[in-house]
């Protein structure tokens, strides 16, 4: 029976990982079992106890859970850095967002907001923060938050407002179909967060995820990891 190498990774990784899953499966003759969500969820699944051999999050919560003593610090390995971005749905005309009063004036003017989780998702905490900022939060009407930025970029690709916008990291919004990057989030709401890969202390098949950790920071897989929203 073939070996399954167990995933816990923030939604920002599930594009890359799904472009070198097939080759690296017949490689190491394994099945790779992925849960991607937000970064925070992923945490708490692996503190309460699911299965896991190889954490793929932020680098603050790959420290926080290395001091834990639930990940091994030795292993861990930057993947690279992602910016957080604004989609729209697919065929609209671009928006341009090089300042704040642009990015205001698009989310003033969309019936309806997509994004993920602000209490646990990297890209939604910060993102309810921007809401704040522009005087734009109190609008439960138009706010459609999500479980990660995958489902909310979902989800605004289904919205039946043809003029929705959403936010959420740039790998998730490439990731989708059905939607389109427009423009990073303007100074001074930029986000950009590195991501870690880390071998999870009680793994099971740690050799294995030790290889998937060299595969995805490989310098063969750099045009994967671009092409994916990585820098």
């Amino acid at each position: 029976m073939a070996r399954t190498l167990h995933i816990l990774s923030g939604g920002a990784a599930q594009g890359l990982v799904a472009q070198l899953q097939p080759a690296f499966e017949q490689q190491h003759d394994c099945r790779i079992d992925g849960t991607f969500g937000a970064v925070g969820l992923m945490k708490d699944k692996l503190v309460a106890g699911a299965p896991c051999d190889l954490l793929i999050l932020s680098q603050v919560l790959i420290q926080d859970l290395v001091a834990q003593g639930r990940a091994q610090a030795a292993s861990a390995r930057p993947v690279g850095l992602v910016k957080t971005g604004v989609a729209l749905k697919a065929g609209r005309p671009q928006a341009t967002l090089r300042s704040e009063d642009d990015l205001k004036s698009l989310l003033e003017s969309a019936p309806a907001i997509y994004f993920p989780d602000p209490n646990k998702a990297t890209a939604g905490i910060h993102f309810m923060k921007v809401l704040q900022a522009l005087g734009l939060a109190d609008q439960p009407d138009k706010l459609r938050t999500y479980p990660n930025g995958a489902a909310a970029m979902a989800a605004l690709a289904q919205a039946p407002e043809p003029d929705a916008v959403g936010c959420t990291q740039v790998t998730e919004i490439l990731f989708t179909q059905g939607v389109q990057l427009t423009g990073l989030l303007p100074a001074p709401h930029e986000l950009t967060t590195t991501y870690t890969a880390a071998v999870a202390q009680d793994a099971r098949e740690p050799e294995l995820a030790r290889q998937l950790i060299e595969a995805l920071t490989a310098a063969a897989a750099a045009q994967a990891r671009r092409q994916c929203g990585f820098e």
